[in-house]
């Protein structure tokens, strides 16, 4: 469906905006069934990036910058997903001993555990958005999102 009988426009949209206003309503459509899958898990996308970003250390601790530069979302408050991650024992942290000033933080076996669950429904998940477009078309739309975001 196009974007502008979703958003039920009675006016021509130009092209520029037209990709704009299609990236947001399928940001939202897609961060809406995400948040539906992660609802009864009782934890947000951006814990669950911050998790995947922890397995993703292979058992090396990373600090809160490290951390946050790998976000998906750059404006996350990343101590308070950390806090929220402590409470649930999905994390560790630890005041690093060659520096004081550094925290670190280290996915536990119960955070591994509840990826492990997630990882097939997320995969299924990916798979269902991708189902419409063959492999080329897929990179593709990589190749063309990549550009699109890159501030010259």
């Amino acid at each position: 469906m196009k974007i502008e009988e979703i958003i039920k426009s009675t006016v021509a949209l130009d092209t520029a905006k037209r990709v704009i206003l299609n990236f947001m309503y399928t940001q939202n459509v897609i961060g809406d069934k995400f948040h539906e899958i992660l609802k009864p898990y009782d934890i947000s996308r951006e814990q669950y990036n911050v998790l995947r970003i922890l397995r993703g250390q292979k058992g090396n601790p990373a600090n809160l910058c490290v951390i946050q530069e790998r976000m998906l979302s750059k404006n996350s408050n990343t101590t308070r997903l950390i806090d929220k991650l402590l409470l649930k024992e999905y994390v560790t942290r630890e005041v690093c001993p060659d520096n004081r000033r550094k925290i670190e933080v280290l996915i536990t076996q119960k955070g591994l555990d509840i990826l492990t669950e997630l990882d097939p429904i997320i995969t299924q998940q990916e798979h269902f958005f991708a189902n419409n477009l063959t492999s080329d078309e897929l990179e593709q739309l990589n190749t063309l999102l990549e550009k699109y975001r890159t501030i010259n």
